[in-house]
């Protein structure tokens, strides 16, 4: 496992009984986790003094118990980048801080290339992944279906003074936005892919990540330059191994570029009890 170990504004402080007790800036929330299932005592005596917690509702979903008014908004750093946090009403924050040993690892591929690079950057999110190569020296087209997330994603940019790094922001469905850029001849150096676990798109097809993950990855391969450097899969299903998506991976890509494939979990480290909680899977495969 690779553990996110690079923070200074984000520490996982403890985690039990299936939440985790985290300190965000100099705020404290308390966020359910699936993957704490473990029921040790609690090591911290911050749980009581957490600012906000996040209740799941039976019915789905859930809402913010605020125990003081916190900001709508305010600012983290991790290394060069500076993103915007902000509590929402699926639990989330705007930041997945376990991706932060992920954005190191692309910006030190990008920097070692030693040639331009152009990155495609699918459900890109609010940016994090985006920023990291563009702090690289890439330049880079983020793609996400949500048009407020993607401006959530630009906000970030112009917090950590990257707005006029040369990024495309796209908003548009990730396999439909990579068809036309292969019918247009566009290609690219590098992929970056985070799919939802589950969803549904506007015509309310069904998106099923253990169910569609194998031909997004053989549709991008076809939007791959000649050279490229590395295409990297994320996943937040359990359901789905990281050897799963690292298969598919050598199967799509090492007959035509050769290269070398990796995979793993990564994680955040429990600053009180010296844990790792998993959050997640990495499959790499990387010009050899």
């Amino acid at each position: 496992m690779r553990p996110a170990t690079s923070w200074q504004d984000y520490e996982l402080i403890d985690a039990t009984c299936g939440n985790r007790l985290e300190r965000w800036g100099s705020t404290l929330l308390v966020r359910p986790d699936p993957q704490v299932v473990w029921k040790s005592p609690e090591t911290s005596p911050l749980w009581a003094k957490a600012d906000a917690v996040y209740h799941r509702s039976e019915r789905g979903g859930g809402q913010w118990e605020y125990r003081r008014r916190l900001p709508e908004k305010w600012k983290i750093g991790c290394g060069p980048l500076t993103l915007v946090v902000s509590p929402t009403g699926f639990k989330h924050t705007g930041v997945f801080p376990e991706q932060a040993v992920n954005w190191a690892w692309y910006e030190e591929k990008i920097k070692a290339a030693g040639r331009p690079i152009k990155v495609l950057n699918l459900f890109g999110y609010t940016g994090g992944a985006t920023l990291a190569c563009a702090a690289a020296g890439a330049s880079v087209c983020h793609v996400d279906a949500s048009k407020g997330i993607v401006a959530w994603a630009r906000e970030n940019a112009q917090a950590s003074n990257l707005a006029d790094r040369p990024i495309r922001w796209i908003v548009d469905d990730c396999a439909k936005f990579v068809a036309r850029e292969i019918r247009r001849g566009n290609t690219y150096d590098a992929i970056i892919m985070d799919p939802p676990s589950y969803g549904r798109g506007p015509g309310g097809e069904v998106w099923k990540l253990e169910d569609n993950i194998y031909d997004l990855i053989a549709l991008c391969a076809g939007v791959l330059s000649e050279q490229p450097l590395f295409v990297a899969v994320n996943s937040y299903t359990t359901g789905l191994s990281p050897a799963v998506m690292e298969y598919i991976l050598k199967t799509t890509l090492c007959g035509k570029y050769g290269g070398v494939t990796s995979c793993d979990e990564i994680g955040l480290p429990v600053s009180s009890t010296g844990g790792v909680v998993p959050c997640g899977a990495t499959a790499i495969w990387q010009e050899a």
